[in-house]
């Protein structure tokens, strides 16, 4: 029988500043532990969600010195697992950038960052019912993809509306990754009308375990996410997920050798082809 990889997915409502971030999500870290899982996977914005403008630049830490990240570095070397904080929101390094960064970060089972990856497409769209999100206004985009080593296999890191490109999760297939994480702090509107969809076609269209940790309810500083945190098969199936948006911990445990059976059953990535792109329809 294969042997199985337990994961834990941390579905949060996270605060307004690291500090109570922290409070808020080092418990639900623990039960994902006592839970047996040896990965666990931390949402968009596991520090802090604040969008109001006269209270963000006072929240934002530079990575080193931020709160939650370094007591979720600690967490993760007391309880000996891998820890991916899905994103958190810090100070940018670049100089003279006044926007903040949105970071993934993977944490080894001894408390070290062994891998970052920052927020390749930001958020910034007019929706249906009125709301409008500028991200771009606060927030650097990242410049490159990254596929990270882990004891159970590469996995792939995205955050959240990276979700809508799909040919960012086959270039993450095609380095070798055979997990992705999408942390997330999707909106209702969008979660309800496309969340599962897209999470379903990323891993069939890559064959990789899609893991997909979520914010969800009503947040401080007014946003409301959708939750429903999941994991889904290389072919496609829900494996585990949440019906709800509040605080909790989703379980899973992957076969890993169901991404070469997915790959071998519809090999479609060794099957690009280069193609003309059509001219444009005026």
């Amino acid at each position: 029988m294969a042997e199985l990889l337990r994961v834990a997915l941390v579905q949060t409502r996270t605060p307004a500043t690291a500090e109570t971030g922290l409070e808020h999500i080092a418990p639900l870290i623990r039960q994902a532990a006592e839970g047996g899982a040896r990965m666990i996977l931390t949402p968009e914005g596991s520090n802090l969600l604040e969008q109001r403008r006269d209270r963000r630049a006072d929240a934002l830490w530079p990575e080193a010195d931020d709160p939650a990240v370094r007591g979720l570095r600690h967490l993760a070397s007391e309880l000996g697992v891998w820890l991916l904080i899905g994103s958190a929101i810090v100070r940018s390094e670049v100089e003279g950038e006044a926007r903040a960064a949105n970071r993934s970060l993977l944490i080894d089972d001894r408390g070290r960052t062994v891998a970052r990856y920052d927020k390749l497409h930001v958020f910034d769209v007019d929706l249906p019912n009125g709301e409008t999100y500028r991200e771009s206004a606060t927030v650097r985009p990242g410049e490159g993809a990254v596929v990270a080593a882990t004891p159970s296999g590469p996995l792939g890191l995205t955050v959240c509306y990276d979700l809508r490109f799909p040919q960012l999760f086959r270039a993450l297939a095609r380095a070798g990754a055979r997990m992705i994480a999408v942390p997330a702090a999707f909106t209702r509107p969008t979660g309800e009308a496309h969340w599962e969809v897209l999470l379903r076609a990323r891993a069939i269209e890559t064959g990789c375990f899609i893991l997909a940790p979520a914010q969800g309810g009503t947040h401080e500083d007014g946003r409301k996410t959708w939750g429903r945190s999941m994991v889904v098969d290389p072919w496609g199936a829900v494996i585990a997920g949440v019906d709800h948006d509040d605080p909790c911990v989703l379980f899973a445990d992957l076969d890993m050798s169901a991404v070469d059976r997915a790959r071998q059953a519809v090999p479609a990535l060794s099957h690009d082809r280069d193609f003309a792109p059509p001219a444009p329809v005026k």
